[in-house]
């Protein structure tokens, strides 16, 4: 598994193909990553990323860790280091978490780089050219959440100054801070509304933005657009290039979503013809709620206002939030699970992404629960998918006599078999079905019909009596065989934008020769109709490899152990941790003190003996 793609001559745009560009949000570096904060942005872009590759669309995908801000000089201060120790520890920790993930970056970069500072200051300049830049201040206190920190309330979606805040406190020492002036840049968006609004209206609906990305963009528009600030009283961050605000830099807003486009310079020095080329770039951003309004309304304003010919968001996916046993995952509490611990846990990654996305937050909040996973872990992966592989390639795979002997089967006259016909048939629609889902960026939509094939393949099994036909009906029973093997593939394919690490295990099962790698799902015009005729895919004479099973349960005190093990949060873990590491130490050395008084009695029975017989 790798974060990275092997290192090639970067893509570009190709005139006449399908060109997609895919970014995630990018993630904040002061900690480690959630659950939540994974399928929310980097999982699910990278399943559409995948998705694009199989299709044969000339995609990228880029993303990186979002490095400057308030957040990051607090972390810096609580840890004893500086900002750029902060950012190079968590970073590192981040393309960890992802690697082990098995997420496809074609680029996974980071803000505070030259180029960051370069493409941002650039944007900036061309703002203030244009005269879409306001000199003001702020200082009236509006949010009444407690937990609302100094740039966004989390509970209503507000995006605040740090004098916004109800009864203030400075995050290290707890104190109220003094409220003072200071003069700032804010973006002049209400001059903006008219281009944005037509902007928004056509993509919103070309580009099937998803219903929680248009309701809250609405809302937003609903209460009215405002100036909006774009500079900050910090020393970590892209400084802004302007004499009466040299003490400043860019506010964390204004500088994250320029960093999609920094980091895919630092992919291509021909950056542009990815960012500066929209009628031949798809633009896809992958997001929770929480930063729709950066997307849909703030960075696509930016972009406007500088008056040159970007590529814009055509399509937004947003996720929900995913709880955790009944609360919330938090990374500021260290509440539920996080990137680490799910490796930890010794339960594989494609285990892991095919629950996180068979409760993918699409439409609703989800809930992540330990019996859950271990129910759909059961149920869905050994019960159905890995079932079905593995009875197909084990029949196969036994020895002539009882099988065939690693052999794939002839199958003449397949279509004119009535069940056979029928599952095809299925096949081909359920493989239609998935394809328009994945286009519409329905995640769980387009698993849950892969699944659904390979409960098809387990029905044709059942119905077809295969355990029968291979001694009462040998024709049969090797269009059975046939057209399962192909059906396995069909499977491998749709699955692995879900569980790339299954779908290479299953080709390994099937050892399928260079010319059926990378998988795809159509051919080169792109048409899907091969799965209509599944008996075609793999040719007869085929020596299949060794099958295994592809998944193991996890079992009732594996479940107890965990839920015991991640309940509360990591604070709450780490003094628990500590308590039993001191109630060990106390055992052991009650042990030794037990053992050295034991000895020295002994000792002393000994020298008492000696006297006695002297």
């Amino acid at each position: 598994m790798a974060v990275l793609l092997e290192k090639k001559v970067p893509k570009l745009p190709i005139p006449g193909r399908r060109n997609v560009l895919i970014t995630s949000a990018l993630p904040y570096v002061n900690n480690v990553p959630h659950l939540g904060n994974i399928i929310g942005c980097v999982l699910s872009a990278d399943v559409f990323a995948r998705y694009c590759r199989l299709r044969g669309y000339n995609a990228i995908y880029v993303c990186g860790t979002d490095e400057y801000g308030t957040a990051t000089e607090t972390k810096a201060m609580e840890e004893g280091c500086t900002p750029q120790e902060i950012c190079d520890k968590y970073h590192a920790i981040h393309r960890d978490v992802y690697d082990w993930f098995d997420i496809s970056f074609d680029e996974f970069g980071r803000t505070s780089t030259p180029q960051q500072t370069e493409i941002c200051q650039a944007i900036f300049n061309k703002l203030m050219e244009r005269k879409w830049l306001l000199k003001d201040s702020i200082d009236q206190p509006t949010c009444n959440y407690d937990s609302a920190r100094g740039d966004q309330c989390e509970k209503y979606g507000n995006l605040l100054n740090s004098t916004e805040l109800k009864d203030p406190k400075c995050k290290v020492c707890r104190n109220t801070p003094p409220i003072r002036k200071t003069d700032h840049l804010f973006l002049d968006i209400p001059s903006l509304e008219e281009e944005l609004v037509k902007y928004i209206d056509t993509a919103s609906v070309d580009g099937f933005w998803s219903q929680n990305a248009i309701q809250a963009t609405k809302a937003w528009l609903k209460e009215g657009l405002k100036p909006r600030c774009i500079t900050r009283d910090l020393k970590w961050g892209v400084p802004v290039p302007d004499e009466n605000y040299k003490d400043r830099v860019f506010y964390v807003w204004f500088d994250a979503p320029i960093g999609y486009i920094s980091i895919t310079s630092c992919y291509t020095s021909d950056w542009e013809q990815w960012w500066k080329n929209p009628d031949n770039v798809e633009l896809y951003q992958f997001m929770g709620k929480d930063n729709v309004p950066f997307h849909t309304i703030m960075f696509p304003s930016c972009l406007i206002g500088t008056g040159e010919n970007w590529t814009k968001m055509k399509t937004v996916s947003v996720t929900e939030y995913l709880n955790y046993e009944a609360g919330k995952f938090s990374k500021s509490k260290g509440i539920g699970v996080f990137g680490n611990d799910a490796k930890d846990t010794g339960i594989p990654s494609e285990v892991w992404r095919y629950y996180l996305l068979t409760n993918r937050p699409e439409v609703s909040d989800t809930e992540f629960t330990w019996t859950d996973l271990q129910a759909k872990l059961k149920s869905e992966l050994l019960a159905n998918l890995g079932n079905f592989i593995n009875r197909v390639l084990s029949f196969i795979a036994k020895p002539s006599g009882i099988g065939y002997g690693s052999i794939v089967p002839d199958a003449p006259n397949a279509e004119s078999h009535s069940l056979t016909k029928a599952l095809a048939e299925k096949a081909g629609n359920y493989v239609e079905q998935y394809v328009e889902a994945m286009e519409k960026v329905k995640l769980k939509q387009g698993l849950k019909t892969a699944m659904t094939i390979s409960s098809e393949g387990n029905c044709y099994l059942q119905a077809s009596q295969f355990w029968k036909l291979y001694k009462e009906d040998p024709a049969s029973f090797a269009v059975v065989m046939r057209t399962s093997v192909g059906l396995v593939y069909i499977l491998a394919s749709l699955l692995e934008p879900f569980m790339p690490s299954i779908s290479v295990e299953v080709v390994k099962q099937l050892n399928l020769p260079s010319e059926f790698l990378p998988l795809s799902l159509s051919n080169e015009k792109g048409d899907t109709d091969r799965a209509r005729r599944p008996w075609e895919i793999v040719p007869s004479g085929h020596k299949i490899g060794t099958p295994k099973p592809l998944f193991k349960e996890l079992k009732d005190e594996e479940v107890k152990f965990f839920r015991e093990k991640f309940a509360g949060s990591q604070a709450d873990r780490k003094v628990k941790a500590d308590e039993k590491e001191v109630a060990d130490q106390l055992k052991k050395m009650k042990l030794s003190d037990a053992k050295k008084q034991k000895a020295s009695k002994s000792a002393s029975r000994g020298k008492s003996g000696e006297a006695t017989i002297i």
